[in-house]
């Protein structure tokens, strides 16, 4: 009788922490993992509020590669989902939740100095909504477009130099996210690895990385300097063509990682 008390001030505990958003979509459908490639189990219609329980990554939807696990138990791409920010509003789900990794959730959520400049220099500062060599819509230090002209964005345009960086700090900690949620706890990494590693995922979608050799083989235990020299070079095209641009950067990411810190960022944050 106990247990079964326990159990069930469990599960109205997570039923009560677990928020409504809105549903911008006219028909979203909820899948079976955090993905276009699940089954789907229900869908939603436009204006219905949906209980968000956790969040994950996956598949990436118009540039949003977050899925929210619902309280019916399936996922719903959150592109679709209006919580008011550009990222994650509520806990991570575990790995038996189609999150990936290992990661306890104590990883740096933010890195280095070293890794946003190297994010910036790269991108390039653009003040209002344009498109990029391949023709997405972008602003400030590579910020993917989510609306038209870019709408979902605090900031007022032109953005200067400040708010660009911003607008960068508010979007690293979903590709942070992600990255951790890949790796499985066994990999260690120090700030300036795990921010070389944030650059290249930022630059080439969450997805992307997930699917990756360079993340297979540090999940295999692979030495990551080897790994990082090896794999990031592979990263070179954009639209099917290679852009010296991308291979200067993973130049510089590789270079970035190889370079000596005693400071932790994964799994633990130091």
């Amino acid at each position: 009788m106990k247990l079964f008390s326990l159990a069930l001030f469990a599960a109205l505990s997570a039923t009560s922490f677990a928020k409504s958003y809105p549903v911008t979509g006219n028909t979203v459908n909820c899948r079976s993992g955090p993905g276009t490639s699940y089954g789907v189990k229900k869908s939603y219609q436009k204006g219905q509020s949906v209980s968000i329980s956790c969040q994950t990554s996956g598949s990436s939807v118009s540039g949003n590669n977050i899925w929210d696990k619902t309280s019916d138990g399936c996922y719903v791409a959150d592109y679709y989902i209006k919580t008011g920010v550009n990222g994650y509003v509520t806990t991570k789900c575990g790995s038996t939740g189609g999150g990936g990794g290992g990661s306890s959730g104590s990883y740096c959520k933010k890195i280095n100095t070293a890794g946003v400049n190297l994010v910036a220099q790269w991108e390039g500062f653009v003040p209002s909504p344009k498109p990029d060599p391949i023709g997405l819509p972008t602003v400030g230090y590579g910020h993917l477009c989510q609306k038209k002209n870019c709408a979902e964005v605090k900031y007022k345009f032109p953005l200067s130099q400040t708010t660009a960086k911003q607008l960068l700090s508010d979007d690293l900690p979903k590709y942070t996210a992600c990255l951790a949620g890949y790796l499985n706890s066994k990999v260690k990494l120090n700030d300036n690895q795990f921010a070389a590693l944030t650059s290249w995922t930022f630059n080439v979608g969450c997805g992307n990385v997930k699917t990756s050799t360079l993340i297979k083989r540090l999940n295999k235990g692979d030495n990551p300097n080897t790994v990082a020299s090896q794999e990031l070079p592979n990263w070179r095209k954009a639209g099917g063509q290679v852009m010296q641009g991308l291979v200067n950067r993973r130049k510089a990411e590789i270079k970035l990682f190889k370079t000596a810190s005693s400071k932790q960022a994964y799994p633990k944050c130091q």
